[in-house]
């Protein structure tokens, strides 16, 4: 889409942080490489970035799940252990853990590349209304590609 700039997914940020989702039951799931530019300290992952990685997928997760938008209205993120910008990937896994009219809570849980969890986050979303999603923000479905 045009003027489409996402930090988070754009796949064409030359400075983004380019996130792919795919879907497996229940949960959201990204695999991602991080990035020595990404880093806090000598070879670990800023936390401000970790709290990114942890906002990108929960909105997906309402992309996917609700086929609708919305915002995050609060996050709380507890470390556990630090990230190593030398790991050839992390695993990002995210799903609905309790859903109250239009406000979602999205537990995201970030593994290192030996899959020990790191980082926890709780994204809590606020849904728009699928027509508001569309006039206002241009959403218009998010379906899965058919497997061929």
């Amino acid at each position: 889409m045009e003027g489409y700039h996402c930090f988070g997914c754009d796949p064409n940020s030359p400075q983004g942080l380019r996130m792919e989702f795919y879907e497996e039951g229940d949960q959201i799931v990204s695999c991602w490489h991080p990035r020595s530019e990404f880093q806090g300290w000598v070879n670990t992952l800023h936390g401000g970035i970790q709290a990114t990685l942890a906002d990108e997928i929960s909105s997906w997760v309402v992309f996917r799940k609700f086929q609708t938008s919305g915002v995050t209205s609060r996050m709380e993120i507890r470390y556990h252990k630090p990230i190593h910008t030398t790991d050839e990937r992390i695993v990002l896994r995210a799903s609905v853990q309790r859903q109250r009219r239009n406000i979602v809570d999205i537990a995201v849980q970030i593994f290192d590349m030996q899959g020990e969890l790191c980082t926890e986050a709780l994204c809590i979303y606020f849904l728009y209304p699928k027509q508001k999603a569309h006039d206002e923000f241009h959403f218009c479905e998010c379906s899965v590609e058919e497997e061929a």
